[in-house]
């Protein structure tokens, strides 16, 4: 069995060209506004499918190939993490192929741990192929608290000890046996988590009230296609039939719908024409249904949906685990509201702190007030640009969105937050016709 290494003091983050870190480059967007968005956008693969999935290439040896891969700062800093685990990585295109054979560590860096909430991830497989691991607390974007307790509670069902001490987590465990995991919440990642440990536990495991996001059911595909043997994804129940090994593959990921959905809303924000391109429209039922209400016209097709003009008018969303609101679309269609006629009222129940781009908006001329969870918009006839910074990813595409309809010019700050999540924002709104472009920070 590999050694466990310290190897916080001996390698470097690569995580991209745009970020706070010593040593590069810090940008911003500038966007010259009321620009209406017209044309075609194809979407990249989804990141919270192909982070996981990069992540249960670890539980097996061998050379997995992973089609439709974004390019983004979160896949870059996972990339480092199997790198310095061990993994030999070369990206060709939108493909990545991943040689784990040489895996020789079972302990995630602290500071790339920091980088990305997703790193949490590393948990299960590492358990599942070596039945040892130790991490410190992931980082990600500040919306709130999530905690790793259901992901620790999930583990340990199956037979993991689970220790932690001076901030970082050291799981073990001996055997890895079946049983009966029930969550209070369906939390995405802790139900990744432990399918990916379970695959190979001995026995069955049942997952009970599991998360029911696509994600997880590309996620299913994926280690099914290694050999596992897991039904249920897409419903609250996934059941796990544990084997003794399994074996790398391929896969392609499927599309981003959180990215698709960014562009719904930019398009109906600006009165444009677009269509959103090589897409899983089921998967954006929620948010298409809300755009109608909200009086923006929808076309969809079997592989796209098309947004176009509309008299736009507030509406009430509460954001829900799928196939409820997705949290992730709640910044970007709250920018939209801002400019719809009458009064809106946005509920938040998954983070606490999803409204930290509202003082920005506030600078563009929006009208909002918050109140705990719970955002009240008052629609105006447009907002005016400003110079503003990105508090998250999410909050980040939707202020971009507001300077895309805002009367004059904008500057986002921190963009490194953006690309943590979308692949070329600015070139593929520059191909809609937007007024964008990134330049270095004074």
């Amino acid at each position: 069995m590999p050694q466990i290494y310290n190897l916080s003091t001996v390698c470097n983050a690569v995580t991209g060209d745009c970020t706070f870190l010593g040593g590069m480059t810090v940008e911003k967007f500038v966007v010259e506004g009321e620009v209406q968005l017209c044309g075609q956008v194809t979407i990249s693969g989804a990141k919270n499918a192909t982070l996981p999935i990069m992540a249960a290439t670890l539980l097996c040896s061998g050379v997995s190939v992973v089609h439709g891969v974004p390019n983004l700062r979160d896949i870059k800093v996972m990339q480092d993490i199997l790198t310095l685990l061990g993994a030999k990585i070369v990206r060709e295109g939108n493909t990545l192929i991943i040689d784990t054979t040489s895996i020789n560590h079972m302990e995630v860096p602290e500071h790339l741990m920091r980088e990305m909430r997703a790193s949490v991830f590393l948990m299960g497989p590492l358990l599942g192929r070596f039945r040892k691991v130790r991490l410190s607390y992931p980082g990600g974007c500040t919306i709130g608290p999530r905690p790793i307790n259901l992901h620790i509670k999930a583990l340990e069902k199956i037979g993991t000890n689970i220790k932690e001490s001076f901030g970082f987590i050291i799981a073990e465990a001996a055997e890895l046996a079946g049983g009966e995991i029930h969550f209070d919440f369906p939390s995405v990642g802790a139900t990744e988590n432990a399918m990916m440990a379970a695959a190979l536990a001995k026995g069955t495991t049942v997952i009970r009230n599991a998360a029911r996001e696509p994600e997880i059911v590309d996620l299913q595909n994926f280690l099914n296609r290694m050999g596992a043997k897991i039904s249920g994804a897409g419903t609250d129940t996934i059941r796990i039939d544990g084997v003794p090994k399994l074996t790398a593959t391929e896969h392609t990921v499927i599309p981003d719908r959180i990215e698709a959905g960014t562009y719904l809303v930019a398009g109906a924000m600006t009165r444009g024409d677009v269509v959103v391109d090589n897409i899983l429209p089921e998967f954006l039922f929620s948010v298409t249904d809300k755009l109608q209400e909200i009086g923006v016209q929808i076309e969809i097709g079997r592989r796209y949906i098309r947004v176009k003009p509309g008299d736009l008018r507030g509406v009430d969303i509460k954001t829900l685990p799928h196939p409820g609101f997705p949290t992730d679309l709640q910044a970007p269609i709250l920018s939209l509201l801002t400019i719809a006629k009458g009064t809106s009222i946005i509920t938040e129940t998954i983070f606490e702190n999803r409204f930290k781009h509202v003082d920005e908006l506030t600078r563009m001329g929006a009208k909002i007030k918050v109140e705990g969870r719970t955002a009240i918009i008052r629609g105006v006839p447009k907002l005016t640009g400003a110079i503003v910074a990105a508090p998250d990813l999410r909050a980040g595409a939707a202020l971009v969105i507001a300077a895309l309809a805002a009367e004059g010019i904008s500057e986002i700050e921190h963009i490194y937050h953006i690309d943590r999540g979308y692949d070329g924002l600015e070139r593929k709104l520059q191909a809609l016709g937007a007024r964008i472009v990134r330049q270095n920070c004074d």
